[in-house]
């Protein structure tokens, strides 16, 4: 089974994700925080709504749980999993979809409780479950972790410093993880999914802005992340461990 954090909206690459797995024949366990979507300029979803689109999904036996998590908090982590091992008995696959967004500035706008926010979501929380998967898992074949990171290593984020650099350490630390974890039978990637329109944070303006920068002629959609993680936590993809991929279709910076 898989647990899938930050599956909040119908329009998000979590919901692509966690569609795809689904189709897979997963077992689900689905992280949601629709509080955070509220509080920026795009609104939050209707998370039954968001559920029930993913439920449909699932193949015949299949099942889905959720819980509603605010992964700044320091034990949210360690919930999850003791959801995820009560509800399904063991986890294969962990994708750390989740992202604190807003709140952001210039490195001199920069306070030490915005750098700490972010940290605490961004990086924090997602050590924490990959330590979670690492404990319960037994060397089974399928143990799967993946990040998702922004490809701050490949040009400037201006004004989103706090996130550029808790996005960026999970990028830097996915070839340590992935050396000490591998003797436990699990891999480590990190996915850098590019610019998406995500129906989020895209706007007309930004839209129209980058349009000539995708030499294929368009924006990324969730779907184009969503098949690659697929991929890596299938058993097509058990001898890729310890990389950052970028799936951003060709966008020049």
């Amino acid at each position: 089974m898989a647990v899938v954090t930050g599956v909040s909206r119908r329009g998000g690459i979590g919901y692509a994700i966690a569609s795809r797995l689904a189709g897979l024949g997963f077992d689900l366990l689905l992280t949601h925080f629709a509080a955070h979507d509220a509080e920026q300029p795009w609104g939050a979803d209707d998370v039954d709504a968001v559920l029930d689109g993913v439920r449909a999904q699932l193949l015949p036996g299949r099942r889905l749980a959720h819980l509603g998590a605010d992964l700044a908090d320091a034990d949210a982590p360690a919930s999850v999993f003791d959801l995820a091992n009560e509800q399904f008995g063991h986890v294969d696959a962990l994708i750390c979809n989740h992202a604190r967004s807003g709140g952001d500035g210039t490195l001199l706008e920069a306070t030490a409780a915005m750098l700490d926010a972010h940290w605490a979501v961004n990086a924090r929380a997602s050590l924490l479950l990959a330590r979670a998967l690492a404990s319960q898992h037994d060397g089974r074949p399928g143990g799967r972790i993946v990040f998702l990171t922004s490809g701050q290593q490949l040009g400037p984020m201006p004004g989103e410093v706090c996130y550029a650099a808790s996005k960026a350490a999970l990028a830097g630390v996915t070839a340590t993880l992935a050396h000490e974890l591998a003797p436990r039978g699990i891999t480590v990637n990190c996915v850098n999914p590019g610019p998406v329109d995500s129906e989020s944070y895209v706007t007309d303006d930004l839209r129209h802005a980058l349009a000539d920068r995708f030499p294929f002629g368009r924006w990324g959609e969730p779907d184009d992340p969503a098949r690659l993680i697929a991929w890596l936590v299938s058993d097509d993809g058990r001898w890729v461990t310890g990389q950052v991929l970028n799936t951003e279709g060709g966008f020049v910076r």
